[in-house]
């Protein structure tokens, strides 16, 4: 049976969904460069990506970022993505303690940060669930002073 959220905690939950759907995106997005990245550089092509250079963004696999003043792109996407994925699964955590789901609802939203695109479709499913939540616990906390002071007559 799952938890019901903590009425201290509803203000909470737009807040926490807010945080979630942003680090969401830019980790999916984050991704796609990163399969982008992987493409380049484990395909025939073999290239890394470096900016600040005279040899343009594409260079030979192992030659980014050895010439002064140059900045290896493809290591500096692999670690962006790294900490930002670090971002969104606290992010999810939030989220997930806030509404107090079911453990395995934790581990699908943490895939949703290394599976391409699957960011994307399950932050739109989460932050819905989560919101129409919100909107029913705000509506029964409107509606139960009414009760309470129907029954007091």
């Amino acid at each position: 049976m799952a938890l019901s959220v903590r009425t201290r905690d509803i203000p909470k939950i737009p807040g926490a969904v807010n945080l979630y759907r942003v680090s969401a995106y830019i980790t999916g997005v984050m991704l796609l460069l990163l399969v982008a990245e992987m493409i380049l550089k484990y395909t025939p092509m073999h290239v890394e990506m470096e900016v600040g250079g005279s040899r343009g963004l594409f260079v030979p696999e192992g030659t980014a970022g050895i010439h002064p003043g140059t900045f290896n792109l493809s290591i500096g996407i692999l670690i962006a993505h790294g900490w930002l994925y670090v971002l969104y699964l606290f992010a999810d955590f939030r989220l997930w303690s806030i509404m107090r789901w079911k453990p395995l609802r934790f581990l699908l939203i943490a895939l949703g940060g290394v599976i391409p695109f699957l960011s994307f479709f399950v932050e739109h499913h989460m932050a819905k669930i989560a919101l129409a939540t919100y909107r029913e616990l705000q509506a029964e906390q409107r509606d139960a002073p009414a009760v309470q002071t129907g029954a007091a007559r």
